[in-house]
């Protein structure tokens, strides 16, 4: 087997790491499934099932059941949930427990929750070195090196680090978690556009009652705040997760696998089922524009979703099948399958609400102008085909004492014009009057003239 007295399985300790990682991840895992999910370009899994059975000499590793297919299941000691957290470069208690006992019942959820993960990441195959070997006779001159796997043409999403499995979450208060949920694995990939993705997988088990317990109980999770560093409240899984620039909580994903125990029908059946008993939790709240001035016809609303989480359905073959970045999400509220970016956006938010209110207060603006441009053109053509009106004559005011036309100043022989205190005099009576008034003494304004005798 070339093997050595410290290794006698002959295993590498680039894949005797690989081991530790992906159980560090899944927690149980097939040699299968790890191949399947660290190196797929490997001829087969025959590496990481010597991997595993040299880790197993050291106390690193154990297997204690099989999966139904007759796979052995593998799952860490408490000393290889030390190297494995090493090997991830993780603090050991971020790590989890170690799934002690778990596979002697087949572990089918575990199975398919790693079925699942691979089915995301699908890790691309890369070529590998070959490893030397003792040959007992000499290898030819001109050796070729074997053909290289085809790399999968539909690329995954994040990598095996990028992963957390059997993930509580509750309130630091809480006691065992009781108060919260445990996600089933949680993905975090920023640069995919995913800082936190939580997946929960289904084997059609359990009665639909049962997840939508698990819906309310991310909701009233998502909800719990705590004290920022400012002072101000923030929400308790941004301590744990970065946030995105969707509005609502974290997208939450449901993976149905039927398998064989139901068919298509009873799996839609089930998939309505859960969707109508968890519209609370994944639907937003309308929010109507009841704007002054606005008319009825034309008043428009949108939908909040900020206290909504946005709900993803998908079944295990279709992602086996076509991968992450292929139309396999169902989001609950959109009646269609959709890619993963169109899958969690929300068309129907504010951010459409405000570009058609802009687009409906610029046809409104356009018609103003329409309008008003209609009127100019209208008047100009009036005054291009009627001659204009004479100014209408100023009416005279004729003079109180003589009858005679007065000559008063513009504008003042406007009869809309209070007349003077002397009445409207034309320029001789006006004269007359001044120089009886400056020839006259106060005892003769007063009294009169004195009438001389002959």
């Amino acid at each position: 087997m070339g093997g050595t007295k410290a290794y006698p399985y002959g295993s590498t300790t680039a894949v005797r790491g690989h081991v530790l990682a992906a159980l560090g991840v899944l927690k149980l895992a097939t040699a299968d499934q790890m191949h399947r999910l660290m190196a797929p370009g490997h001829k087969d899994n025959k590496g990481f099932r010597n991997a595993a059975l040299d880790l197993a000499r050291h106390g690193l590793v154990v297997s204690e059941g099989s999966s139904r297919d007759g796979h052995k299941i593998w799952h860490l000691t408490p000393v290889g949930l030390d190297a494995a957290a090493e090997v991830l470069g993780r603090p050991v208690g971020e790590m989890g427990g170690i799934a002690r006992g778990a596979a002697r019942s087949g572990a089918p959820h575990a199975m398919a929750v790693n079925e699942t993960i691979i089915a995301i990441t699908r890790t691309p195959a890369t070529a590998t070195r070959p490893v030397p070997r003792q040959q007992t006779s000499p290898a030819p001159a001109t050796a070729t090196a074997g053909p290289v796997p085809p790399a999968d043409a539909s690329p995954g999403i994040g990598w095996v680090g990028s992963w957390s499995t059997e993930v509580p979450l509750a309130a630091p208060s809480s006691r065992s978690g009781r108060a919260g949920v445990r996600a089933d694995a949680v993905l975090t990939a920023p640069e995919a556009g995913l800082p936190v993705l939580f997946v929960e997988v289904d084997n059609c088990t359990e009665p639909p009652e049962t997840l939508e317990t698990k819906f309310e109980r991310y909701l009233r999770y998502f909800r719990l705040t705590t004290k920022s560093s400012v002072g101000g409240e923030m929400p308790l899984w941004r301590t744990h997760y970065r946030p995105s620039h969707r509005d609502g909580h974290p997208p939450l994903v449901f993976v149905f696998n039927p398998g064989t125990r139901i068919g298509p029908q009873a799996l839609k059946n089930r998939m309505t089922t859960v969707l109508k008993g968890t519209r609370q939790v994944w639907s937003g709240n309308y929010q109507a524009d009841r704007g002054y001035g606005i008319p009825v016809p034309e008043r428009d609303g949108y939908y909040d979703f900020s206290d909504a989480i946005p709900v993803l359905f998908t079944t295990l073959d279709r992602l086996q099948a076509g991968g992450p970045h292929a139309s396999v999400w169902w989001r609950c509220g959109h009646r269609q399958w959709e890619t993963l970016p169109d899958a969690l956006d929300n068309p129907a938010d504010h951010r459409a609400w405000q570009a058609r209110d802009t687009a409906r207060r610029a046809r409104r603006d356009e018609e103003l102008a329409q309008r008003e441009r209609e009127r100019e053109r209208a008047e100009e053509e009036r005054w291009a085909t009627e001659p204009p009106e004479p100014e209408a004559a100023r009416e005279v005011v004729s003079c109180e004492r003589c009858g005679l036309p007065t000559t008063c100043p513009v504008g003042q022989d406007d009869a809309s014009v209070a007349a003077p205190e002397d009445g409207w005099l034309c320029p001789a009576c006006s004269a007359a009057s001044a120089d009886v008034y400056q020839q006259s003494t106060l005892r003769q304004v007063l009294f009169g003239k004195r009438r001389r005798g002959k």
